[in-house]
């Protein structure tokens, strides 16, 4: 005989998303809105959902937890459509913070440290934090100073552009720092 497989219960309807319309409201006396928005009172479940039949609405239970419940009448497609275009609207204006890293070596040349100073000014202009890190290897172990001092130097050709949110740590073979856009 084989072990049967347990099933998965079926979804319950205390999703905080799903609202009760209609005849799945359970309080008896509801308070209800109409479809201009005016306070009709508290009544009935019965006498509210009649008004929303006579004008071919639903009976939206909008606070569940109010003591009497709040229902509104309205055409609930219509207000499930403008629900889910003000959560697409707000996930479309939220910022995300991108972390761009920029790696340097304590002996870097000149020529190159200006490479790295104007990737990390672009970087600045489009909004992005930068995570400095300065690798060391070998001997430059015992020379952290210098590691130090490179990244001195950057923060401060990029004076009046940003805000250091941690200042340089070491970690392991590596020392980094993460620096942000000055807002103003």
């Amino acid at each position: 005989m084989r072990p049967s497989i347990p099933k998965k219960p079926p979804p319950r309807g205390n999703d905080k998303s799903q609202l009760r319309i209609n005849d799945a409201i359970k309080a008896m006396r509801v308070r209800v809105l109409d479809a201009n928005g005016e306070m009709l009172g508290v009544i009935s479940r019965r006498e509210a959902l009649a008004r929303a039949q006579e004008e071919n609405l639903d009976l939206v239970e909008v606070s569940p937890l109010a003591d009497p419940p709040v229902c509104k009448i309205l055409d609930y497609g219509k207000f499930r459509y403008q629900q889910q275009k003000k959560k697409s609207e707000a996930r479309r204006k939220q910022k995300v913070t991108v972390v761009k890293e920029i790696k340097l070596r304590p002996g870097i040349d000149r020529h190159d440290f200006d490479v790295k100073k104007r990737a990390a000014e672009r970087f600045l202009d489009a909004g992005d934090k930068i995570k400095l890190t300065v690798r060391f290897r070998g001997r430059e172990l015992s020379r952290r100073d210098l590691g130090e001092q490179v990244l001195n130097k950057l923060t401060q050709s990029l004076e009046g552009k940003i805000k250091i949110e941690s200042p340089p740590q070491n970690e392991g073979r590596q020392m980094c720092m993460v620096i942000a856009p000055h807002k103003s």
